[in-house]
């Protein structure tokens, strides 16, 4: 791992940074300025400034996002500064442009204040297309999504939230199609309630899978402890234990369960956890870069389908598989939001991709897999135009 860490700085190094912009027109001659600058330029701006959409037009703000962070909880390095956070933020842009050749700008903030924030996004809207939040902690990054969806007029996405819940979607999609089993029977257990524990919860459940029981580092989700959750943990008493079962502890809650999702933290699921599940029990141990349970292991305890967020091991749940499609549909439908059936039809399209060759150790589709440029693009530009929050 130390060459790895080596030779990514010499690249950085070498290259300050990974993109640059480049010049979609000619610039050779005094026609060329005149085209592209004064006193050309001239015409669209009048036209923009008689009809604002236009811009989507005459500037490239159509195929525009801005990748805005405030650098609070940057991969797994948690809060660093907006310099030190720049590398991931670029790196961002990097994926977007080389998977759906959309063209990211990476703003890294001096602040971690979520209204400074959300008015900060707000006073660069007319310059994007959408905005993508990345890397921003909870709950500040759930306050200033919320807001921001619904004072803006771009679609507005955070990543960490739900990138991979519909990845992890897009997965149990396919491992029910091996395990003959239904969405409705299934008891799911989830470890972890954070910002993308949570949407992964709340995503499945409006798949169908309605049986799930939550924990997070202070134990199981219970609807009589409402009064004491704050507003993240009360939201998902709509969605977890509507029974209110009562399981003292995570090993107690997987005994005879199908279905384990964990991130939370390394280790803290056993060979024995496993083997007390159902058959053709489904893991996905996504703490990274250590699991909830070591892939040997749970392989080694009857786990059926196991999957980490990992790539040297099978399965590997990778947001990349969703966030530059969701986009490039997003923008090609002129979509002003992106909406929970956007995100379960971008989930679909990925599981769909997998026929014929679908087994235990490929469930999820490769991030090179090129057909994610058509098959998951479409599949959300149809679902925007469906929903109707189409620019006029």
């Amino acid at each position: 791992m130390s060459d790895i860490y080596e030779d990514s700085l010499k690249l950085h190094q070498v290259n300050r940074g990974k993109i640059a912009t480049k010049l979609k027109v000619a610039c050779e001659n005094s026609k060329d300025l005149a085209l592209a600058y004064s006193p050309g330029v001239a015409a669209p701006c009048l036209k923009i400034n008689e009809d604002s959409n236009l811009s989507y037009t005459y500037t490239n703000r159509g195929n525009t996002i801005a990748v805005i962070s405030d650098c609070t909880a940057v991969l797994g390095l948690g809060k660093l500064s907006a310099e030190a956070g720049m590398p991931v933020m670029e790196g961002k842009a990097f994926l977007f442009k080389r998977f759906a050749d959309i063209d990211a700008i990476p703003l890294v903030l001096n602040t971690n204040d979520p209204d400074e924030i959300i008015n900060t996004c707000k006073i660069l809207e007319k310059s994007f297309g959408g905005i993508n939040l990345e890397d921003i902690a909870a709950p500040n990054c759930v306050k200033i999504e919320r807001e921001l969806i619904e004072s803006l007029n771009i679609p507005v996405f955070h990543d960490d939230q739900h990138g991979t819940a519909i990845v992890v979607l897009s997965g149990l999609i396919n491992a029910l199609k091996l395990t003959k089993k239904k969405a409705n029977e299934c008891r799911v257990v989830v470890s972890g309630c954070g910002a993308a524990g949570s949407n992964v919860i709340k995503t499945i459940y409006n798949y169908g899978f309605t049986n799930i029981i939550a924990f997070d580092k202070d134990g199981c989700l219970y609807q009589h402890d409402k009064d004491s959750y704050d507003f993240l943990k009360k939201e998902l008493l709509d969605y977890v234990n509507l029974n209110d079962e009562s399981y003292d502890t995570l090993a107690d809650a997987l005994k005879g369960a199908d279905i384990m999702i964990g991130m939370s933290a390394a280790n803290i699921v056993s060979k024995e956890m496993v083997a007390s599940m159902k058959q053709k029990a489904i893991i996905f141990a996504l703490a990274n870069p250590s699991p909830e349970i070591p892939y040997e292991d749970a392989k080694k305890a009857g786990a059926y389908i196991i999957a980490t967020g990992r790539s040297d091991y099978p399965n590997q749940v990778n947001n990349l598989l969703a966030f530059p499609y969701i986009f490039k549909g997003a923008l090609l439908a002129n979509a002003t939001r992106i909406t929970d059936n956007d995100k379960i039809a971008a989930a679909n399209a990925i599981a769909s991709l997998i026929t014929d060759d679908l087994s235990p150790d490929y469930i999820i589709p490769s991030p090179f897999d090129e057909r994610l440029k058509t098959v998951v693009v479409e599949a959300v530009k149809n679902s925007c135009i469906k929903g109707g929050f189409i620019r006029e």
